[in-house]
């Protein structure tokens, strides 16, 4: 049994480990960086955001109920009222009351009697209104909640190219730092192997001590480069460890299979401009914003119409005294006269916004269609520069080969065979930077063009 559980521990921690060390492609730390950074979670929040307001201005369709309360009490009465019962009655009455009641009474009927009403109550009630006619401020409040919220889906595509751009930058970068190591790796055994020869050639006394003291300062200067690049490498892994939400360092990337060139992309033609320009997001948004002016003209013009309700209710009352209930149905038409003149100074202005929205958005298409312009131009360019970097590693080997075996034969410098040595070197390291270089440019290409 302990045996079993030992064998259980040993492959779960091999499986940690395993994925610990598992080699990432571009893609997964793509997918990784979309799913923990922060950029795309206020994105997400912000669709989240524009969803509820939308669910929100839909309740506006329905009725507004609501209910009322009161109860107060006041040190006299809020009516008050003076009558006097001998103005009340009809002359007719005035000889038979003479005759019937006791002089008392009569006078009585002289004297004025004072009446308060509402000292103390309570009053209750709920009411519906009913929207029938709010001059299009509902609708269009519902069109523009739904224009906010197809924006919001947008800004996050835009968010997502953003951070797929970063990363593949950081992922690039990461690349070239580890070809250059290899790089260095291959450059160190090259000098080894001439430290070996030149070091028998001055125990032979054909060759100077002053070669050897050169190949070993190369050697110091290949060295000090390798510290660099390993802290550079160490720095970009914490770099892409935080963006693309990995707990640790001890990643790696998967190897690049070859740098074999690829094809520039075609030309892009007016047509192709435009139809790509249609797909593109940032156009999108631009043609989103049009369409929100134009809802926030219509509800400025709505403002300034009349409006048009109904309701029902049901109230209680005890202020005169005893309990009162009764219902109602009311119809209410507001006109709003007094603001006209202010209200059509705002309608104006939203006129004036809708026609900035629609010249922003046919100056910037005109930008995004340069900008496609300017990515392919780049594109190209990085795929030529590429072509001449591979080119120049045969011709900097060659140039290696043949001052090696001129300095063995004795008819060449050892400065002559170092400097062949460091072109070498940076033939390699420029392959490898402009193959990075033509992986950026491409995936800016194909984002500017909505591919």
């Amino acid at each position: 049994m302990n045996r079993r559980i030992f064998l259980i521990i040993s492959i779960v921690f091999s499986a940690l480990a395993a994925t610990a060390q598992s080699a990432f492609t571009l893609a997964q730390l793509q997918d990784s960086a979309i799913q923990h950074n922060i950029a795309i979670r206020n994105a997400r929040n912000g669709i989240a955001a524009a969803e509820e307001q939308r669910k929100e201005a839909f309740t506006k369709y329905f009725a507004n109920i609501s209910g009322t309360g009161a109860w107060f009490n006041a040190n006299k009465g809020m009516a008050k009222m003076d009558m006097n019962p001998s103005e009340m009655l009809p002359e007719s009455l005035l000889p038979v009351m003479a005759q019937s009641l006791p002089a008392e009474m009569l006078a009585s009927l002289n004297s004025p009697i004072s009446m308060t009403m509402m000292k103390n109550g309570t009053i209750a009630g709920v009411n519906a209104i009913q929207p029938v006619f709010a001059g299009g401020q509902i609708v269009n409040g519902n069109k523009l909640a739904k224009v906010a919220e197809e924006a919001s889906h947008l800004q996050l595509h835009l968010s997502e190219n953003e951070v797929e751009k970063t990363t593949a930058q950081y992922y690039w970068q990461l690349v070239s730092l580890q070809e250059k190591m290899k790089t260095i790796a291959a450059v160190e055994a090259l000098l080894n192997d001439i430290h070996k020869d030149v070091d028998v050639a001055v125990r032979a006394g054909v060759a100077m001590r002053n070669d050897l003291l050169q190949v070993q300062l190369r050697q110091n200067d290949v060295e000090s480069q390798r510290l660099k690049l390993r802290n550079g490498i160490s720095l970009m892994k914490l770099l892409m460890a935080q963006y693309c939400g990995l707990r640790d360092t001890s990643f790696s990337i998967a190897p690049v299979a070859d740098f074999s060139e690829q094809l520039p992309p075609s030309p892009l033609t007016e047509t192709d401009k435009q139809n790509s320009l249609m797909r593109l997001s940032e156009y999108q948004l631009l043609g989103k914003q049009v369409d929100a002016a134009a809802l926030q003209k219509k509800m400025a013009i709505g403002q300034n119409l009349p409006s048009l309700a109904v309701g029902a209710g049901y109230n209680y009352h005890n202020m005169l005294g005893n309990d009162r209930t009764f219902a109602m149905v009311f119809a209410t038409v507001s006109v709003p006269i007094s603001d006209w003149w202010g209200g059509s100074h705002a309608v104006k202005r939203k006129k004036i916004e809708y026609q900035q929205a629609v010249d922003e958005q046919n100056d910037k298409a005109e930008m995004l269609k340069i900008r496609m312009q300017k990515a392919w131009n780049d594109v190209s360019e990085a795929c030529l520069q590429l072509s001449i970097a591979r080119r120049s590693i045969e011709q900097a080997e060659e140039n290696l080969r043949l001052n090696r075996n001129q300095y063995q034969a004795g008819i060449s410098k050892m400065s002559d065979l170092l400097e062949a040595q460091l072109l070498y070197q940076q033939a390699l390291d420029r392959r490898t930077d402009a193959y990075a270089d033509y992986q950026n440019r491409l995936l800016e290409y194909r984002q500017t063009v909505g591919m």
